[in-house]
């Protein structure tokens, strides 16, 4: 697994209020080993450096209503993307108390992908998500790492929490000594998990295995 260091600037970190009924919420559903999952299929992995085009001619048969609203939301999904690592950057010092955040390669990539996929049967698509991030830890559990509205103008229908993991099996601890002023390096695992919420019904949350 090639990892590669997260966006080691972030300059100032807003202030986060954590949302204690969320947090209570998503730890019921992460740590019972009984929660079901949805199975899916990979996607293919997107090319290094580059950001997957839109091939206009297989969409000559669709009506051009449908082919605009794939593009705002395709639009939408690079912009989940690098709101995810922005998110991700900006928590190190303030919730991760980490100098250096280690990703694996493509990874918020894939969360971009995976968060499109559960709102496709929205109403609004991606538009009526609030994405909220998380990071999991042995000693202290959930920790908020941020909280994306892709369209702020649209009431949100549904919530989608994103539980990252730290991977905290290994040395790299050693690597301090490659960063100024001897913070902390924290890396990822490249294992996920998705927990869609509907804000207006009772049914129950629904968990994703990402990997």
């Amino acid at each position: 697994m090639v990892y590669s260091a997260a966006l080691l600037f972030g300059h100032g970190v807003p202030a986060w209020s954590e949302d204690e009924s969320v947090v209570a919420m998503i730890g019921k559903y992460f740590f019972q080993n009984s929660s079901s999952s949805s199975g899916r299929s990979r996607a293919p992995p997107a090319r290094r450096g580059s950001v997957e085009s839109f091939d206009e001619s297989e969409g000559s048969s669709v009506a051009p209503s449908d082919v605009c609203w794939e593009q705002e939301e395709q639009l939408l999904q690079l912009d989940v993307t690098r709101r995810v690592e922005r998110c991700l950057t900006e928590a190190k010092a303030s919730a991760l108390h980490c100098q250096a955040l280690l990703l694996p390669r493509l990874m918020s990539t894939r969360v971009g992908l995976d968060v499109a996929r559960c709102s496709a049967d929205e109403p609004c698509g991606l538009r009526g998500a609030s994405i909220r991030l998380y990071v999991e830890r042995r000693k202290d559990g959930l920790r908020p790492a941020g909280c994306i509205s892709p369209d702020p103008s649209v009431t949100p229908t549904f919530e989608l929490s994103v539980v990252f993991r730290a991977d905290e099996e290994d040395g790299w601890p050693h690597l301090l000594s490659l960063f100024d002023g001897g913070g902390r390096v924290l890396k990822l695992r490249p294992e996920y998990r998705l927990v869609k919420r509907k804000l207006y019904s009772s049914a129950s949350p629904v968990v994703h295995d990402c990997r």
